[in-house]
């Protein structure tokens, strides 16, 4: 296996144990907190983690595949992880919006707070580097990938100001737009993303 797939794998392991962490504190913290923002962006790192499994798997059979397979594979995991953005819109944007009817209000978390810029400053240094190697070794799926990575940096910037407007200003609904806002960036990048697996089945 080249250096490029040994390092594509290396960040996709990466990908998987450091948002396997950060789903777990986020939907705890989202949990004792009231807060859909955390627990959307906790589910976010779910799929992450699935989609991150997905590469690992793909990356790895690079040696044993012809290209033909090697291509079907690509084109299975671009269509799952473009999936895998709007079943999470979906859950996302009805909880915000019911928590916005009832006004079900979160609690305050400086945790939240610390975890969404500690995610602020490694998710767009891992997506960068899976964007370099996807688009060294032509792997369309580990460019998709790098995508979602790129969103969870976009998510973080959202939850932050949600979690500091209902920290410091009592803003309790900054927590659901929050979560709107995260919503729309989760249907405009699996767009793009199911998008570019169409083209590439009708090639």
């Amino acid at each position: 296996m080249s250096k490029l797939y040994q390092k594509g794998l290396y960040l996709e392991y990466f990908t998987v144990g450091y948002n396997i962490l950060e789903a777990v504190a986020s939907i705890l913290l989202g949990a004792l907190n009231n807060s859909i923002a955390l627990i959307g962006f906790g589910l976010d790192s779910i799929v992450e983690s699935l989609s991150g499994c997905i590469l690992i798997w793909r990356l790895s059979q690079h040696q044993s595949m012809t290209p033909e397979a090697e291509e079907k594979i690509e084109q299975r995991a671009i269509q799952f992880v473009a999936i895998t953005f709007f079943l999470m819109a979906g859950y996302i944007g009805f909880e915000s919006l019911r928590k916005l009817i009832t006004q079900d209000a979160p609690d305050p978390s400086l945790l939240g707070i610390i975890l969404a810029i500690l995610s602020l400053i490694i998710m767009p240094l891992l997506a960068w580097q899976k964007n370099k190697v996807g688009k060294q070794i032509n792997s369309r799926a580990l460019i998709a990938d790098a995508k979602e990575t790129l969103v969870c940096s976009f998510l973080s910037v959202a939850l932050l100001l949600g979690l500091v407007g209902n920290y410091w200003f009592g803003f309790w609904q900054a927590d659901p737009f929050a979560g709107f806002i995260i919503v729309f960036y989760l249907i405009k990048e699996g767009w793009e993303v199911w998008e570019e697996a169409h083209e590439s089945d009708v090639d």
